[in-house]
């Protein structure tokens, strides 16, 4: 690729690794509002530099490094060159990775990734070569190949993952408050009638959510309501459909949000889960 090319991603699945998403892309001005996946993230970058904000720091990954993100663990994404980056990007299921931790490391506990940007060339070209293989068509290689970058990733950069969520009156309270705006996605409260409804003030409430969730609940919502529209779609509901039963305006309003975390647009993900499913008999 050269710098006067557009920017470009595939974000897709294949019967061949159940439960783990794939991503290619190359992105030169795309930026990532914070959010999080319910799988682990291992983004190989091949040219350019992402930078992206995690654990209240800003990290860099560039040529031979790779984004490491575990689930449900919130972070932004955007270019740190101005020719952005380009990337391979795997996403397994928490129960594929605890497998392999299981059988390949000494890890007690979840098994997760200790640091957020690791520097390893071999395991960059691992991850290449899974979607090399995936593009082939080879199930086994993709199989192999993938069970062998992540055992070697928690062998060199894993740990066992700490305890999610703090604990104490506040994180409670967060906690309920989360559990409404879950049932009551499509029509919220405000954030005074919210902090209200669970017996604090608005900025205390601002203040427990942030530290039990990473982000102010009205970020949380967004990120909520873009996974739940990736499950109905998923499922074969329209991208109209969808932005209105999680609550967006319109599907303008589901487009932007939902290509500002997985990456894509709402109608490019669904059609290629129907691809796959056309393809291979149902398998996605």
């Amino acid at each position: 690729m050269n710098p006067d090319e557009e920017e470009e991603a595939r974000h897709w699945r294949h019967p061949g690794l159940p439960g783990v998403d794939l991503l290619r892309a190359r992105y030169i001005s795309k930026t990532f509002i914070r959010h999080t996946h319910e799988n682990f993230v291992i983004a190989a970058i091949t040219r350019g530099v992402e930078e992206f904000h995690v654990r209240d720091s800003i990290e860099r990954a560039g040529p031979g490094g790779l984004a490491l993100i575990n689930p449900d663990t919130p972070h932004t994404g955007r270019p740190g060159v101005p020719e952005g980056w380009t990337y391979s990007a795997v996403y397994p299921e928490a129960a594929l990775v605890a497998a392999i931790a299981a059988e390949t490391t000494s890890i007690t506990g979840t098994a997760g990734f200790a640091v957020p940007v690791a520097h390893d060339p071999p395991a960059v070209r691992l991850v290449t070569e899974v979607l090399r293989a995936v593009d082939e068509r080879n199930n086994l290689a993709a199989d192999t190949l993938l069970r062998l970058t992540v055992a070697r990733l928690l062998r060199l950069h894993g740990s066992a993952l700490p305890a999610s969520r703090p604990r104490g009156a506040g994180a409670r309270k967060a906690a309920t408050a989360r559990a409404i705006l879950e049932a009551r996605m499509s029509d919220p409260p405000s954030l005074e009638r919210l902090a209200a409804e669970v017996g604090t003030g608005p900025f205390a409430l601002l203040r427990a959510f942030r530290a039990a969730y990473g982000m102010p609940p009205h970020s949380w919502l967004t990120d909520a309501r873009v996974r739940r529209a990736r499950h109905l779609l998923d499922a074969g509901v329209s991208p109209a459909d969808a932005a209105v039963a999680v609550g967006f305006t319109d599907q303008p309003h589901l487009n932007r949000h939902f290509s500002r975390v997985l990456g894509v647009p709402p109608g490019a993900y669904q059609r290629e889960r129907k691809n796959v499913q056309d393809r291979f008999g149902g398998a996605a």
